[in-house]
Formats: structure tokens, sequence, C-alpha cells
């Protein structure tokens, strides 16, 4: 599908969610002038991404109306770096900390290297400020930290000179306290390719009071330790995804990664945007199941985006895709009300109640037996995997489960639920199209 849109100039690309940061804390204002940055450039938002990790700094993609990733700690420029390179066309931003700095130190020296056109935003408050305080790469000597209370004997990080060895296109040092940093930032980002700036900033909660810190201290920690600051380099070299695809241009197809695009082969049967969540366990192939349905959406013409929500254990806790299907574009995936929401096991039933709460008597709310008295304003509609016309093993129920929905509210083809399964493929393709089967014959009078 090709879609031409005009951008209008927006006023703010801030949410109205508040931040959550702590009195004084300095990500507020960087996440402020990174604002007024984006208002500068007039950058479609649908085509910025944010992309983050873990750590206070990791909360900040949450508050735009931009893409967004949101990802493991450190591992935010290796996010960002495939981003680019499937589309080059995108403005993609890192918002990271100097802890995931240090984590992620070979990523970031990488990313110099390569020069990779994303801008790299370090909210550089010398500590581990989510987890208690403790001292990271770019802690000073002498810095009393959690993990350092007789003072840090290692010299810190020099974050500009590393990426500026290696090979970074533009790399700037300052603080929040810069009266142009958002124009730096601006700068950074119209920079072709890879942007670094290096902003210090106040942890008010742990490193001011425990080393005695302030404004004042800052900028004398600046000059003590002879850091420079302001635009340090500003270099036209090679940006890689543009020197890829110079290199890639006369490449024949055989020796390329093979296009694998989905093309539209049944008439849709939804008319309007529609938000389903399935609501399991880790291990219960509860995404699995929810990318079928997804392929489905595409094979019938409609557009698909899913969302995978899941902790870091291993088929452990909950496991919840937020699918959203429309005629239309999407352009933000989450979904706060959904139409349909099946609950699979305890774990899902315990991330569920969000949604219970906001569903209203328009919504279906879909359960096994053992959850038949949950509550809500949504019509519930118990489903029993024990009654499907043939034998649903338990890796299969959600699949089953999410055919039986569809069928149930006639989303979406079944015969393209069908063929979403065969172009699935793989060794239990058999066993797929049973249980996508078995689920329909669960609605069926």
């Amino acid at each position: 599908m090709t879609v031409t849109t005009s951008v209008v100039p927006l006023a703010t690309y801030r949410n109205e969610t508040p931040y959550p940061f702590c009195p004084g804390c300095g990500h507020a204002p960087i996440l402020d002038r990174l604002n007024e940055a984006l208002v500068k450039l007039e950058r479609d938002p649908r085509e910025v991404v944010l992309v983050s990790d873990i750590g206070c700094s990791g909360l900040s993609d949450q508050y735009f109306n931009t893409s967004a990733f949101h990802g493991l700690h450190g591992r935010s420029i290796t996010y960002a770096t495939g981003i680019k390179l499937a589309r080059p066309d995108l403005t993609v931003i890192v918002i990271i900390g100097d802890g995931g700095c240090g984590i992620g130190g070979a990523h970031m020296l990488s990313a110099a290297r390569r020069n990779i056109g994303v801008t790299l935003l370090v909210l550089n408050n010398f500590n581990f400020g989510m987890t208690g305080g403790q001292h990271s790469t770019t802690t000073p000597v002498g810095a009393v930290t959690a993990t350092t209370p007789g003072g840090h004997l290692e010299r810190p990080l020099d974050i500009c000179a590393t990426v500026a060895a290696n090979g970074a296109g533009y790399v700037y040092r300052g603080t929040t306290f810069d009266e142009d940093l958002s124009e730096r930032i601006a700068e950074a980002v119209r920079h072709e390719g890879f942007s670094v700036l290096d902003v210090w900033e106040l942890c008010t909660a742990y490193y001011v009071p425990k080393n005695r810190f302030s404004k004042k201290a800052l900028f004398e920690m600046l000059d003590r330790l002879g850091f420079p600051t302001g635009a340090l380099r500003r270099q036209d070299v090679p940006e890689y995804t543009k020197a890829y695809r110079e290199m890639s241009a006369g490449a024949q197809p055989s020796d390329t990664w093979p296009s694998r695009g989905i093309d539209a082969r049944f008439e849709p049967t939804l008319e309007r945007r529609f938000h389903l969540v399935v609501a399991g366990s880790a291990g219960g192939r509860v995404g699995s199941a929810a990318r079928l349905a997804g392929r489905a959406a595409i094979l019938s013409g409609l557009w698909a985006a899913q969302r995978n929500d899941y902790p870091i254990t291993v088929k452990t806790g909950h496991s919840v895709s937020e699918l959203i299907l429309s005629p239309d574009e999407i352009h933000y995936a989450g979904i706060t009300r959904p139409e349909a929401l099946a609950i699979l096991s305890v774990d899902g039933l315990k991330k569920a109640g969000r949604y219970l709460t906001t569903m209203d008597e328009h919504g279906r709310v879909f359960v096994l037996p053992a959850f038949a008295d949950v509550t809500s304003r949504a019509s519930v509609t118990v489903i029993d995997p024990t009654r499907a016309s043939d034998r649903i093993p338990k890796a299969h129920v959600a699949l089953a489960i999410i055919s039986a929905v569809i069928h149930e509210l006639g989303i979406l083809p079944a015969e393209a639920v069908d063929e979403a399964a065969r172009q699935l493929g793989g060794e239990h393709l058999a066993a797929t199209l049973r249980a996508v089967a078995a689920g329909r014959s669960l609605v069926e009078s």
C-alpha cells in the first residue's frame, strides 16, 4: 500500500503524560529541549523513532507522540542501527544514560566506527539513578556512590573523545543548563552521520546528596577533568547506510536478501479499526498466535500492528499481545480499550485488569472456564477447548482461542487465517491447521 500524507508543523511532540522524574532531575529539561528541537526540525512524528533501554532515561520515549522502540539495557544503539539500516529515511534518536553507555560501550564504538546515521542523546548523571545510585563508567574520581562509599578510584570515561576518535561525525558535550541545547540537538539530528550529545546533569536523588553536588560543582568538574564543551567535532564522513546502499546498488537479486512481502489475496470483512488483546502466559505461544492473525489480516488487505508485553524471564510470567487490525494506516500501536479480550491463564488475568476496567458494554471478553466469574462491563463468553471437534494440544490453545474469537466476531475470512498458517509453514503445520479448525468448531452452532 502507498499512502501520501502531508506534514503539518506541530507545536509540540510531547503528549499530556507528566514526567515521573524526581524534583530537580536533569532528565526533564533535556527531554523538553529534545521536544523543542523536534519542533524546529518539523519532522513527521510517524517518521521519528525514539529508541531507549533501561534506567530512568529509558522511560523517556513514552512521553512523546512519535514512533518508539524500547529494549534491553545497553542495547538501544543496536536496535537503532537495525532500524536505520532497514529504513534509512527515518529520524532515529537514541536516548540512553551513562549506565547504558557503559553496558553497551562496544555498541557505541561500533556505531562510531560505522558512522551510522542515528543521534545518540546521553543523559549523563554519573551514576545508576534508577537502581540506587551505583557508580557508572562516567563517575568521577573521588565520588561517593552506593558502590564506592569510600570514594571512586577510576577515571571517568570521556564519551566524546572516545566516539570522536572512532569516527563519529558530530560530537557535542554540554549540560542541562546550556541555553542553546535545543539548537545543538537539532543540529545533531540534521547531521547525516553518527551524532553524539553527552549532556551532563544532576541526579538529585542520589548523586547530589551524597556528593554535595550542584550546578557550580558540575562546571568545576568539567574544568578539573579538562573535558571541553560545545560542538567538539563536525566532520562529513561517509554515512554507513548510504554507503551500504551505494555499494549494493549494482548487486544482482541473488546477491541480496530476498524481499518477502505479503500480498492481499482475500476480501476483507472488517470495515473499521479493531483492537484485540490476548493475555496468557510466557511459553504459551501467545505472540505467535497473534502474529498469525496479523498475517491473515494483511492477506485480507488490512493493516496490522502487533505489540507484545512479557517479562525478562523465560517461559514464566505473563505474555500479552495487542493486535490492531484496520482498513486504514495505523500510526500508533498501543491499545487502551480493546473491542475484544481473550484471557488464557492466571498470568494473563493478572495483566488484563487495566483492559477489563476500560471496556464498555460493546466489548467482548473471551475466557477459559476457569475464569468464568471475571467481571466487566463487556459481555463475557466462556470458551472450553476440551469441547473442540479435535483435541487441542496445550501448545496450541492460544491459537485455537484466537481462531475461535476471529470466527465468532467475523473480523477475518476463515480462508485467510488458514492461508496465514500455511505460509508460516514449519514442521508443525498440520497441527497448526488442526488447531485453527478446532478453534472455529468451538463457536460454531
